[in-house]
């Protein structure tokens, strides 16, 4: 910088302080101009987009932690959900609370939605079970979906509204009728942890779900498989990639064991290490480029120089 020379310089971020807890999850509203936020302090608050501003008071009521918040497709109402095992519905121009909480749930709801019609609401929660609420009524619709074996930490509607997916903690995906609850094929298994959140593509024609194995999977919601993308290093398009589970098993699609691998050869394996082809793959041949490879007593040298 020169003497007499201005200088710009970028303007720090803006911060939006109301919370006196963590920010455990956010939402947009539909028309763009407000975000609501749900926290550790037990409260949801409402911001104005353009100025960063909180509007009008903490919305108040959940005596826990609030784990998932949403507006509903008009606008006029958001959702949350709570670990103290609760969802609660709220006016969002006035925040105040609409109707009595909605109990059912015997654990913490971990994640909540609307329909796209706005007429009922979802939750999924640690006691392994997806509710469907009436959105006008509070009330409980139907049974609980029950399937997974561990807490659902994710739900969504479709965008039809036909079907409800939702993820878990048993590692897999799962798609319900959203009409009678009940579940539609098999569990969609592929991700050897958690499945921390699922979404529908906005044409419904897909799904991704995002897991604690550090991946993510993009589904075809109508054949319920997992869709490989070619790369410069696999050109080809598999049948799956797999990762061992904690064991060191890996498993097929249908969850079935394929091969077991060594724990010394777990070290930094990406999803591209280890390809898997079913005999149901498209894939009927394989070339492989053996110019750089190592092997016999070359291969030895190579694995130990790799040791600290």
């Amino acid at each position: 910088m020169q003497r007499g020379e201005l200088m710009s310089w970028p303007a720090p971020p803006l911060q939006w302080i109301g919370h006196t807890g963590s920010i455990k999850c956010i939402c947009y509203s539909p028309h763009g101009n407000r975000i609501v936020t749900g926290s550790s302090d037990k409260t949801i608050r409402i911001w104005d987009v353009e100025t960063g501003a909180v509007v009008g008071e903490a919305l108040k009521g959940h005596t826990s932690h609030v784990e998932s918040v949403a507006y509903s497709p008009d606008g006029r109402h958001i959702i949350s959900g709570s670990i103290d095992k609760t969802i609660r519905i709220w006016d969002a121009e006035t925040g105040a609370a609409v109707g009595n909480p909605l109990e059912g749930h015997t654990d913490w709801v971990r994640s909540v939605a609307y329909s796209p019609d706005g007429q009922h609401i979802i939750s999924g929660s640690e006691d392994n079970t997806i509710r469907i609420w009436d959105a006008e009524t509070g009330a409980a619709v139907g049974k609980p979906l029950e399937g997974h074996s561990s807490p659902v930490w994710s739900v969504a509607y479709s965008p039809d509204g036909q079907h409800i997916i939702s993820g878990s903690y048993d590692h897999t995906i799962r798609i319900w009728d959203a009409e009678t609850g009940a579940a539609v094929g098999n569990p969609l298994e592929g991700h050897s942890r958690a499945v921390m959140s699922v979404a529908y593509s906005p044409d419904g024609q897909r799904i991704a779900s995002g897991s604690d194995d550090c991946t993510t999977h993009v589904w075809d919601a109508s054949r319920r498989v997992s869709i490989q993308y070619p790369s410069s290093s696999n050109p080809i398009q598999p049948h799956f990639y797999a990762l061992p589970d904690e064991d060191g098993w890996v498993h097929d699609s249908e969850g079935c064991l394929l091969y077991w691998v060594p724990p010394h050869c777990r070290i930094c394996l990406c999803s591209q290490a280890l390809l898997t082809i079913s005999a149901a793959s498209h894939v009927r041949s394989v070339s492989l480029d053996f110019s750089s490879f190592a092997y016999g007593t070359s291969w030895i040298q190579i694995f130990h120089s790799t040791q600290p």
